[in-house]
């Protein structure tokens, strides 16, 4: 049964991260707010939450999942990151932007592009994520919630809990938290490129 938890998205209550963080620590599949919207995550190393995920979002296996870290230095355990990708990524974050980088071996195979070996790296400015990964301790295996067939990722955490009831395990209810997808920036190479123009602002990356 997917339940559903009302966080506060200012001043997230500790019992209720505690629940969550639980849930998804004993192979749960969660839906969580972040800067950009509505977004379904899991533990790094739980394969059959991730393989649920790819179910959920009709995800073939080229797909690029994304890190959803808590700062820049659990960034540098998962991505190689180097000087100029480390600035541009400090400069931008936490916000609504994927950064795209060579994943390091911490990163489980299965979740790298298959043929760059590389990963999308996200530091959200929401409290609730940030609360949820300081309590894990970790990352969260993360792609954002749009159904097949939908342009847009859904909004209300009700109807959420409703269309995926006993496909996720949890929905935890942030309030509105937008609906633009991320900007993603390919920092992999010398020279960054923009993959997609969302919520955050792109000037600071055209050549």
């Amino acid at each position: 049964m997917t339940q559903i938890l009302q966080i506060h998205p200012e001043t997230p209550q500790p019992r209720l991260i505690a629940k969550a963080v639980t849930l998804i620590e004993q192979g749960g599949v969660v839906v969580y707010p972040t800067d950009s919207g509505y977004a379904l995550g899991c533990q790094l190393d739980e394969k059959r939450a991730v393989e649920r995920i790819r179910r959920i979002r009709q995800l073939d296996d080229k797909h690029n999942f994304t890190l959803v870290c808590c700062d820049l230095s659990a960034i540098a355990t998962y991505a190689k990151i180097d000087n100029i990708a480390y600035r541009a990524i400090k400069n931008h974050t936490p916000g609504p932007y994927t950064f795209v980088l060579h994943a390091t071996n911490e990163v489980p195979r299965r979740l790298k592009q298959p043929k760059r070996k590389t990963i999308g790296i996200r530091v959200p400015d929401n409290r609730i994520t940030q609360s949820l990964l300081a309590a894990m301790g970790e990352p969260l295996m993360s792609v954002t919630l749009i159904l097949p067939g939908d342009d847009l990722p859904l909004l209300d955490p009700y109807d959420i809990r409703d269309l995926l009831v006993n496909q996720v395990d949890l929905v935890i209810d942030g309030g509105y938290c937008g609906m633009e997808a991320t900007s993603v920036i390919d920092l992999s190479d010398d020279d960054p490129v923009i993959l997609r123009e969302g919520s955050g602002s792109v000037d600071a990356f055209r050549l």
